[in-house]
């Protein structure tokens, strides 16, 4: 197709972008709405069967319902000269896949910032339902500010839609990057898609895919039933902790990864925050040496706390000095020496009306006796 094909009579499509054996994306203008807009033409092949275009119009229909930062939002979709098409937003930058062939490796920092939002976005298809069932670094766009978005939800499916003894005849997915399950023609679950996450995070880390073959058969094989080589083997500056992370994603078994790419993503922001807290100690394969007698250093002494809302007691206010007002008498001290004969006149009194009721008392008993 030129620059002067016009797709519906909206979209003028103006370069290609990209092909593979499914589709051809262009990047085309939106003459309706005025803006730039990617737009994936399926093939011939697959736009002539009619089963095709109603699987492809029932999962065009649940990914448009997707909104989030991380997914790429679908704007529109149809059928146009016999072949099937979806507009998509336009997301300037490049693929995951080019950056991982120019860098050769990621920084454990980068990785982690990109997979997190990888899985922000796959996790909240998982919310929805959906699954990707093609999740690999062609898929994966970063723009310009780092801001990973995800592509090509067209062939999610919903998981309501599939039987737990449904078999398919074609496997779902990149060999490279499909789980041992989609290489058994399984259905793809939630689980699919984190490991072929892990599979992603395993070749951000040591710049190499954990199996390698020149057939699809025996990459299939490989997923089924090999282990992936050590991360560290590759990478020596791989931590423990996060590389039995990506063992545990990569494991044969769906029920031994992490359930949904949400779950994923929270124990790789947990290690992201502890590793950033808490140094990560030396590795015996670690360069760096060792001191045999270390000297001890001193403990620093513990932080004062600091109360927010603690207040200070109020100040007991001093007694003030007596200032003679004009025409008053100073007061006059009491001289502790003074009898004060009006105390000692009712003490008598009260010892003689005791002593009278003695009489009074023994005159009583006398009668009565």
């Amino acid at each position: 197709m030129t620059e002067s094909v016009l797709l519906n009579n909206r979209y003028q499509l103006q370069e290609m972008l990209g092909s593979g054996g499914m589709s051809v994306v262009y990047r085309a203008h939106d003459r309706m709405l005025e803006r730039d807009v990617a737009i994936k033409i399926l093939r011939e092949a697959f736009s002539g069967d009619e089963d095709f275009r109603r699987r492809f119009h029932h999962e065009a229909k649940a990914a448009a319902n997707l909104s989030h930062p991380n997914i790429v939002t679908i704007h529109d979709f149809g059928l146009d000269a016999g072949r099937l098409f979806i507009v998509m937003e336009f997301v300037p930058g490049d693929h995951l896949k080019n950056m991982i062939k120019k860098r050769g490796r990621f920084s454990i920092d980068d990785t982690l910032s990109l997979i997190g939002q990888a899985c922000a976005g796959i996790g909240y298809a998982h919310r929805a339902a959906l699954v990707h069932c093609d999740v690999k670094p062609h898929n994966m766009l970063i723009t310009p500010d780092f801001r990973l978005k995800v592509v090509d939800f067209g062939i999610a499916r919903a998981i309501a839609t599939i039987h737990p003894e449904e078999k398919f005849d074609v496997v779902w997915g990149s060999p490279q990057y499909f789980s041992p399950e989609q290489a058994a023609g399984s259905p793809p679950s939630p689980a699919s898609d984190v490991y072929a996450i892990g599979v992603i995070m395993y070749e951000m880390l040591t710049g190499e895919l954990p199996f390698s073959a020149s057939s699809p058969e025996e990459l299939a094989r490989l997923h089924r039933e090999l282990p992936p080589p050590s991360p560290s083997q590759l990478n020596r500056n791989i931590p423990p902790a996060l590389e039995q992370i990506i063992i545990k994603v990569l494991s044969k078994e769906p029920s031994a990864r992490y359930r949904t790419a949400d779950q994923l993503g929270r124990v790789l922001s947990s290690f992201s925050q502890h590793s950033s807290a808490v140094p990560i100690l030396a590795t015996p394969y670690s360069h760096d040496p060792v001191e045999e007698n270390p000297t001890p250093k001193p403990i620093p002494p513990a932080p004062v706390p600091s109360y927010s809302r603690y207040s200070p007691p109020r100040a007991v206010p001093q007694a003030q000095a007596y200032k003679p007002t004009a025409g008053s008498a100073p007061p006059t001290a009491k001289d502790p020496l003074k009898v004060d004969w009006i105390t000692v006149l009712l003490g008598l009194l009260a010892l003689i009306a005791i002593g009278g009721l003695l009489p009074f008392y023994l005159w009583v008993m006398f009668l009565y006796r």
